[in-house]
């Protein structure tokens, strides 16, 4: 049965050792030190596990062709992903599990692109490295071997996306719900972007809020009830400060069985590089 949302560390156990195991990407990463995912997955990673580097395969370039800013980590393009898992031998048939080392925040990114993608058979190790250990799951440092497919066969996107021009001309009408913490969201401090605020309208919900004390996600039903006053207005469009952590509120939306939302990929970092947009505070 293919994977939609998340794998418990025990069922991915069991995964692993059946004929046909998932390929799995190790997303660990660190915003303020870009290279320590990295340095983290080459001291211990699970077996046969690839490093998916926020910047390097789960981003696109900041400007584009126009030179228009595009956010802190916008999309990359659709063919360029495409190779990128076609290089690391995923093709339609490949079940994958991602991980990290941050409560999903990182590997609901990737399950985030392959969805789009149009790949159904993708999931997030719940509670991630941590999960795995706990459990007993080992740990090992060998580069695994790759048999490299062509691009992923791509399909009409299997998420939905809106970019800034969408958002802003369905400002008061669109039900924004912004993923990033409280204060960041209220504007009471922003350590990241040019402008603190957030978009007139939206509302905040802390993906951090998806997530137990243990480190995984809250069970469906809890995510459901949490969810679901947000949710009875309409389609959600999801975002943070660059696209990365609203993935993790479309998980935890679709774990809770909500729906799957729209995703504002260019999020805040683009939303108010532009200082004719309105920004909104409190």
């Amino acid at each position: 049965m293919p994977m939609k949302t998340l794998i418990a560390a025990d069922d991915l156990a069991r995964a692993l050792a059946s004929p046909h195991p998932p390929h799995l990407l190790d997303c660990r990463f660190d915003l303020g030190d870009p290279a320590a995912g990295r340095a983290a997955w080459e001291a211990g990673h699970l077996t046969g596990a690839v490093h998916a580097h926020l910047d390097d395969d789960l981003s696109g370039p900041k400007h584009g062709a126009d030179g228009r800013f595009r956010g802190r980590h916008p999309l990359p393009a659709r063919e360029r992903f495409a190779a990128t898992l076609g290089a690391w031998g995923v093709d339609r048939n490949t079940p994958v599990v991602a991980y990290d080392g941050q409560g999903g925040m990182y590997a609901a990114r990737a399950w985030w692109l392959l969805r789009w993608l149009g790949h159904t058979d993708v999931a997030v190790l719940d509670g991630g490295i941590a999960a795995w250990t706990a459990s007993g799951g080992p740990l090992v440092t060998d580069t695994p071997p790759l048999v490299a497919q062509p691009p992923y066969p791509m399909s009409a996107p299997g998420l939905a996306t809106l970019d800034v021009g969408a958002v802003n001309a369905g400002l008061g009408r669109l039900r924004l719900v912004d993923a990033r913490a409280p204060e960041r969201f209220r504007g009471d401090a922003e350590p990241l972007d040019r402008v603190a605020g957030h978009v007139p309208g939206a509302a905040n919900r802390f993906f951090k809020d998806n997530l137990a004390p243990d480190g995984r996600f809250k069970a469906a039903e809890t995510l459901r009830a949490e969810w679901a006053a947000l949710a009875a207005g309409g389609p959600l469009v999801h975002y943070c400060g660059s696209g990365v952590t609203a993935c993790h509120n479309v998980l935890a939306v679709a774990h809770a069985g909500l729906g799957d939302g729209t995703l504002y990929p260019g999020s805040w970092s683009e939303w108010c590089d532009d200082p004719v947009r309105p920004c909104a505070r409190g």
